[in-house]
C-alpha cells in the first residue's frame, strides 16, 4: 500500500474520515497477513514509511503508524503519506540459556 490520504474532504466529517483511514490501513494489514507464506518463512513482516508527503516519508515501525497519524491530525495537517509493504520474515532462534522473556524485578 502506497497512498496519500487527504484529511479534509468536502462533505465528510473529519473524525469519521480519520476512522475510515485507520480502518483501511488495518484492513490492508489483516489481508496481507492472511496470505499464504512462502516456503521457509515464519511470518509476514512489514516495511513502513510515513510522512507529510511521499518525498518526506521516513522509515517507521508498523506499530507507530497510528500515533503518527494522530500527530498529523493534532498539528492540523491536510494530508499524509503512508507506505506499507509486506515481506516474508524468518524468526531468529534464541541463544541457549537465554530467558524467553525478561522478568521485572521483585518488589519488596
Amino acid at each position: 500500500m502506497r497512498k496519500t490520504f487527504q484529511l479534509q474532504v468536502e462533505g465528510k466529517h473529519p473524525d469519521r474520515l480519520l476512522e475510515a483511514i485507520k480502518h483501511e490501513i488495518r484492513k490492508y494489514i489483516k489481508r496481507e497477513r492472511r496470505r499464504e507464506l512462502p516456503e521457509g518463512s515464519d511470518f509476514w513482516d512489514f516495511d513502513c514509511r510515513f510522512g507529510a508527503s511521499a518525498e518526506a516519508a521516513e522509515v517507521v515501525h508498523l506499530s507507530a503508524i497510528t500515533g503518527l497519524i494522530d500527530g498529523i491530525v493534532k498539528d492540523a495537517g491536510k494530508q499524509f503519506y503512508v507506505e506499507i509493504l509486506a515481506k516474508p520474515g524468518k524468526r531468529k532462534p534464541r541463544a541457549a540459556g537465554e530467558p524467553a522473556q525478561e522478568e521485572p524485578p521483585e518488589e519488596i
